[in-house]
């Protein structure tokens, strides 16, 4: 009763960047659709559209921010947040030491 309509959540996985680029080229040549190609490799037909999105985004063809864009992204708000982190610890060390002055 307890698995009826309930699938469980397939685990993240992660694909390399070679792996990715000959799927979109084999969406590309339109030979089969999206949703054949990604039941062929066992993944899942969202994970094989953004991939495609995101080749076209690279390659110039849609609008977007590419993939060194979105690493250059994601790694300044990494540094921002520890940024933040060590300014918070800063504050507080600064509230402690007046107290102590006083």
């Amino acid at each position: 009763m307890e698995s009826m309509g309930k699938k469980k959540p397939r685990p993240r996985r992660s694909f390399a960047p070679e792996f990715k680029a000959e799927i979109v080229e084999l969406c590309r040549r339109g030979d089969r659709s999206v949703g054949q190609i990604a039941k062929d490799f066992d993944l899942t037909e969202t994970a094989v559209r953004l991939w495609v999105s995101q080749a076209e985004v690279d390659a110039g063809e849609k609008d977007g921010l590419t993939s060194s864009e979105r690493e250059e992204l994601a790694a300044l708000r990494r540094e921002n947040r520890r940024l933040r982190e060590d300014v918070d610890i800063l504050k507080r060390a600064t509230a402690f030491f007046a107290k102590e002055t006083r």
